[in-house]
């Protein structure tokens, strides 16, 4: 079936800007539009558009056979993904919230991950999982928590995490391409935050990571709604003449880490952001590869990871925004780096 004509989008000096949701939902119809056999399936995707209304229209759009609305059953919709993926469809798989991944971990983890290794590259499974993550939105400990360390631990798994509109299609894109599973996280937050997506705006390569913004003392490196606050403290840094760098991994696995090791290497200093706690966190990794790399010759101060607290995520808004990075604490970790150095 023919996707019919995206709505209007706003424009600015920087040319169209639209929504994060809208940008993913523009991948969407342009993949399900170039290959018949991309379909997304999940629960409430179809009538109801999804649990944020990110695949919208897409059910009249395209006819419920490509859009299918699932049992609640997370463990049947990626078992039933990763058979299409092997019978040779592209599958799109939507959970409504990442935190519910844990019902479908032995199909992710020991099918999805691991056939095309164990059947010596026989078969592949071109999968993609979508899961919105991360807190803000007062949805409590259940449905809040950032498992994106989970996901990078795994061998046969890419994982990314866009934090931008344009990276959120052409992550996306990039995903559906892709002969392996990929787990593309998407935090809540940025749902409805928008930015500039050119109009035709294609793919962005796997593994390939983004400088943000680059400064001369400090380089913050921050995953997923961490890059937005970081980019906004390091504007404020800027007026205290603190210059910051800012550097988005975009994908954690697999992990370009030589910008980062680069941009740690001129500035001497890395502050590490996440929202996810920092025990075992993905930012360790990081850490691990700067202190194994020349560029700890090159440190000023030890690393600095900032992290949520380790606790579950609580409903109340004051303590839910306590318990995991904001910009003041990335500002007030920044200017400790430098007075430590």
């Amino acid at each position: 079936m023919t996707a019919t004509p995206t709505a209007p989008a706003g424009t600015t000096d920087q040319g169209r800007v639209i929504t994060y949701s809208e940008a993913v939902r523009e991948a969407l119809a342009e993949a399900m539009s170039a290959d018949e056999r991309v379909f997304v399936l999940g629960e409430d995707i179809g009538v109801y558009g999804g649990a944020f209304g990110v695949t919208g229209d897409l059910y009249h759009r395209f006819g419920a056979e490509r859009v299918r609305d699932t049992p609640i059953s997370e463990l049947g919709i990626v078992g039933a993904a990763v058979g299409a993926a092997l019978a040779g469809m592209r599958p799109v798989v939507e959970i409504q919230f990442s935190d519910f991944t844990c019902q479908a971990m032995d199909q992710i983890v020991n099918q999805a991950a691991k056939i095309h290794f164990m059947l010596g590259g026989a078969a592949e499974v071109p999968m993609v999982l979508r899961a919105p993550l991360g807190s803000g939105t007062g949805a409590a400990a259940q449905h809040s928590q950032s498992l994106e360390a989970w996901f990078a631990h795994v061998p046969g798994l890419k994982v990314v995490m866009p934090a931008t509109a344009e990276d959120a299609k052409g992550l996306l894109l990039s995903a559906i391409d892709d002969p392996n599973p990929v787990i593309v996280l998407e935090h809540k937050l940025l749902y409805r935050t928008s930015g500039p997506v050119p109009e035709g705006a294609g793919r962005v390569p796997l593994g390939k990571t983004a400088v943000r913004r680059r400064g001369r003392d400090v380089t913050i490196v921050a995953t997923g709604v961490m890059v937005q606050r970081s980019l906004e403290a390091a504007e404020r840094l800027a007026a205290d003449g603190i210059d910051v760098s800012v550097i988005d991994p975009r994908t954690l696995s697999p992990l370009d880490d030589a910008p980062i090791l680069e941009d740690v290497s001129r500035t001497g200093r890395a502050l590490l952001v996440q929202e996810a706690p920092g025990h075992v966190g993905f930012t360790a990794e990081i850490a691990s590869r700067i202190v194994e790399s020349p560029a700890i010759y090159r440190l000023l101060a030890p690393i600095r990871r900032l992290s949520g607290l380790d606790v579950p995520i609580p409903y109340a808004p004051q303590l839910e925004t306590a318990a995991v990075p904001q910009v003041d604490g990335i500002v007030d970790a920044a200017r400790s780096l430098m007075k430590d150095s």
